[in-house]
């Protein structure tokens, strides 16, 4: 399982807001049964690496559906393959550190 964080910036809106073309996405992936999550950044999304590959190339093209010109899509992909990762999972992980004492960097010097 991998996951993918994807960020959609629709160009030549004529606004400085992006929302509606986000809520339009985030339905889309809903309508899918698509595993997200959305952030203040982007959206993070879990799957096999070709399927979320695939997805990112759809999402991309939502926006020119709607009729604009230009988008600029950002992707980061994490495809660890020793063992299976989801959403939330990472952040679990440095939470459960945290929790357990884990001490900064400076500390461990």
């Amino acid at each position: 399982m991998a996951l993918m964080q994807i960020t959609v910036i629709p160009l030549g809106t004529g606004s400085a807001s992006v929302g509606e073309f986000v809520a339009d996405i985030q339905k889309r992936l809903e309508e899918k049964n698509v595993n997200f999550q959305m952030n203040d950044m982007g959206t993070v999304i879990e799957g096999a690496a070709g399927d979320l590959l695939s997805l990112a190339a759809w999402i991309h093209e939502l926006p020119f559906e709607r009729g604009l010109n230009r988008v600029v899509t950002q992707i980061q992909l994490d495809d660890r393959r020793d063992k299976s990762i989801g959403i939330g999972d990472k952040t679990a992980s440095v939470r459960a550190r945290l929790e357990s004492g884990w001490q900064d960097i400076e500390s461990r010097r």
